[in-house]
């Protein structure tokens, strides 16, 4: 039966607490997975480096000296998670015949992977990693991730509903997400576009193991109104139908007005004036600032800039052979970095 080769792609940023743990889990997986000959053993893990500023990058290469099916790819500055989970699916799509992408926290349950690449072989090419509740969640991130999906489905978004970045992806359906040259790239709605033959693999997520969690408040705010900016102008018509009604009610209200001053009933106040004009203003400025958003989004794309830069390329560029065979003398206790 046919074995497909397999890349786990992992993103990390400042992940040296967590990363000696995750290499060695993922190894173990891919021993068991090579040994059920579900995978070639041409397999390998793929850990992607993003401009970290501790001993992440360290971590990675003295893994990949010590461990050849252990490969990094460091960018050269911080291109934020998507981008550097792009770097790492196009790098090691030309080695692969199927993808995995997860985060380098291990709260997604590296179990199902056996399932992904069971679907793999039955033909899909991708494979949803869906999580079954949000019981390790806080109260305020289980809500307002709810209200997140609520309110991009309203906005017409065509979202997996408790999917983030954990799936498998062929490489046809990489080279076909390579096809998307846009800078505002929202992988979680852009994915479901590609049209190929999906499937969804249910898992229930764990406590982080080490470190602090990459995506903050601010974050996730901000990653929230990446997304809905991307794929929708809703925001922008809902603004336009706000302006309709606020100049439909300013004219009954004119109308209501004039009908005082013509029976006599008038009085002098500032309250309804002052009121009304705090109430316009801050329409108006939250309809600037939502135009705004979408201006932003036109002016990085007309720049044309690369979505990231590769600083170091484990796998596509291999170090010189004398490097290669100074270096594991030279890292003496290697094991403190990574578990064999």
């Amino acid at each position: 039966m046919f074995e497909p080769t397999l890349a786990i792609v992992v993103p990390c940023y400042n992940e040296e607490e967590v990363l000696p743990e995750t290499i060695h889990r993922l190894r173990e997986l891919r021993e068991q997975l090579i040994e059920e000959q579900l995978i070639s053993s041409n397999s390998a893990l793929l850990f992607v480096d993003d401009g970290s500023r501790d001993d992440t990058w360290k971590i990675i290469y003295k893994a990949s000296l010590r461990h050849p099916e252990v490969k990094g790819l460091k960018l050269a500055h911080n291109a934020g998670h998507q981008n550097a989970l792009l770097a790492g699916l196009f790098a090691a799509k030309r080695h692969a015949d199927c993808l995995i992408s997860i985060d380098a926290d291990l709260q997604d349950d590296v179990a199902a992977i056996r399932e992904f690449v069971q679907k793999f072989r039955e033909g899909y090419d991708i494979v949803y990693g869906v999580r079954r509740r949000r019981d390790v969640d806080t109260w305020f991130k289980r809500h307002t991730a709810q209200w997140f999906y609520r309110l991009m489905k309203a906005f017409g978004v065509d979202l997996v509903y408790n999917h983030a970045d954990y799936r498998l992806m062929s490489r046809r359906a990489v080279d076909a997400l390579e096809q998307f040259g846009e800078v505002n790239l929202f992988l979680r709605g852009i994915v479901p576009l590609l049209g190929f033959r999906s499937a969804t693999v249910y898992y229930d997520r764990k406590e982080r193991l080490a470190g602090k969690t990459k995506y903050p408040l601010k974050k996730m705010i901000a990653f929230a109104l990446d997304g809905v900016t991307s794929f929708s102008v809703t925001p922008i018509r809902f603004i336009s139908l706000v302006g309709f009604l606020s100049f439909a009610v300013s004219l009954m209200f004119g109308v209501y007005f004039l009908f005082l001053k013509w029976v006599g009933h008038t009085e002098t106040g500032w309250t309804s004036l002052i009121t009304s004009i705090w109430l316009l203003g801050g329409l108006q400025l939250m309809a600037l600032g939502l135009i705004g958003e979408y201006i932003g989004k036109i002016y990085k794309e007309t720049k044309r800039r690369p979505r990231y830069i590769i600083d170091l390329d484990l796998w596509n560029w291999p170090l010189p052979q004398r490097l290669s065979q100074a270096a594991p003398s030279e890292e003496g206790g290697a094991a403190e970095w990574t578990r064999s």
